[in-house]
């Protein structure tokens, strides 16, 4: 079974590709160069692909910088940092870029079809506290309908299936299944600064960072603070 897997190197992304090697997939895996402010992620996706063994990772490249609308794609928007979980979970956050698993995941649906792939995996997670729209189960049932009714595929009644296994799971959860299936988090990297160490105060890494404490779990990435 062929599936294309959304890879940006974190620590939920990583896991879903161990996930679908688990699950039996020929995994192609799929990374986006958007002009992002923490590019160095996909850096982190390569090498994670090639530690499972990928013989071919894509890189998309486009730029969001143009249209800017978050703190990921306009320098000018500063990162929140050092917020506590009851903070991050009030709106969505600056960190939010418009559209993007929207925009992502017309990419991998494309790719999918032209390799007659069954499956799109992506590490979407609705109970992670910054509350992403495009991270919630109504989004997901809704592109599944236009990966039904958008492809020659799914007109001819085979649709590609969108595979969210992450989607209802606390992020201590995904340490714990990624820890099961061997994800090599030193590989991963979660961090939303622009930086080569992980600056540990941005609400990505603090997200990572607690979950890691609250399991009793040394989180093996460098960390700047």
């Amino acid at each position: 079974m062929k599936a294309v897997i959304l890879l940006s190197g974190g620590l939920d992304s990583s896991t879903i590709l161990y996930k679908a090697q688990a699950d039996g997939c020929e995994c192609h895996t799929i990374s986006f160069d958007y002009q992002q402010r923490h590019r160095r992620e996909l850096q982190s996706a390569l090498t994670v692909a090639q530690k499972a063994g990928i013989v071919k990772h894509q890189v998309v490249n486009f730029d969001l910088r143009q249209w800017g609308g978050s703190a990921l794609t306009d320098d000018a928007i500063d990162l929140p940092q050092e917020r506590s979980l009851h903070e991050m979970s009030q709106n969505i956050p600056v960190t939010y870029v418009p559209a993007r698993n929207t925009i992502f995941l017309s990419f991998a649906l494309g790719y999918a079809e032209a390799i007659a792939a069954e499956r799109v995996y992506i590490g979407v997670n609705a109970l992670d506290y910054s509350g992403y729209p495009d991270c919630r189960p109504d989004y997901i049932q809704a592109m599944q309908e236009v990966f039904r009714l958008g492809t020659k595929q799914g007109r001819e009644g085979e649709p590609i299936n969108i595979v969210v296994p992450l989607i209802n799971l606390k992020k201590t959860e995904i340490i714990q299944l990624g820890n099961q299936l061997g994800v090599p988090w030193e590989l991963t990297w979660s961090c939303y600064a622009n930086g080569d160490v992980a600056c540990g105060v941005c609400d990505s890494c603090g997200l990572r960072l607690a979950a890691f404490a609250e399991l009793g779990l040394v989180d093996p990435l460098a960390y700047a603070s």
